[in-house]
């Protein structure tokens, strides 16, 4: 079986752990809990014929890219940046991070993901800077870590782009 790292990447309470919950055990709750350091889970995931686990890196917020833990990037075959869509500072940070990831790790595949879209009416995500981000080939999902909306459309669409498409 193939077994591939993945990260979590994104600035502070944008749903990061909870788009691992929902994912891992499809379990949600309205509790905050500030990640410290990593916390690593993992699921395994059918990719075409092929089983794939999962190693799921849910790594502490990050405000800047130099607050991003290289260490924690290493190895990675994967990335998920996750932006908050009430909270549009995020999608700034996720670029800043992106570079970051990029130079740690190389060009692996990655997405972006918007996620509250249960919130989608607090929404204040500029669509000129995601048109911008597409326009660079970034692939975006947007998620709701609370409904469980494109959770696991995002892990699995990362899992594909790791296998080649």
């Amino acid at each position: 079986m193939i077994q591939k790292k993945i990260c979590m990447v994104g600035t502070f309470g944008v749903g990061k752990t909870s788009l691992v919950r929902q994912f891992v055990d499809s379990v949600y709750s309205d509790k905050y809990h500030t990640t410290v350091g990593v916390k690593v889970d993992k699921k395994i995931v059918t990719v075409g014929e092929q089983q794939v686990t999962l190693m799921l890196w849910d790594i502490e917020g990050a405000e800047t890219g130099f607050e991003l833990r290289q260490s924690y990037l290493r190895g990675a075959a994967g990335y998920l940046l996750v932006a908050d869509g009430t909270r549009p500072e995020t999608i700034a940070t996720a670029a800043a991070l992106q570079a970051r990831a990029e130079a740690t790790v190389g060009k692996v595949p990655f997405l972006l993901i918007v996620n509250k879209a249960d919130l989608e009416k607090s929404w204040r995500v500029d669509a000129n800077e995601i048109a911008r981000l597409r326009a660079q080939s970034w692939l975006m999902v947007t998620t709701s870590a609370k409904t469980g909306q494109g959770v696991e459309d995002a892990f699995t669409r990362l899992a594909q782009e790791m296998r080649g498409g």
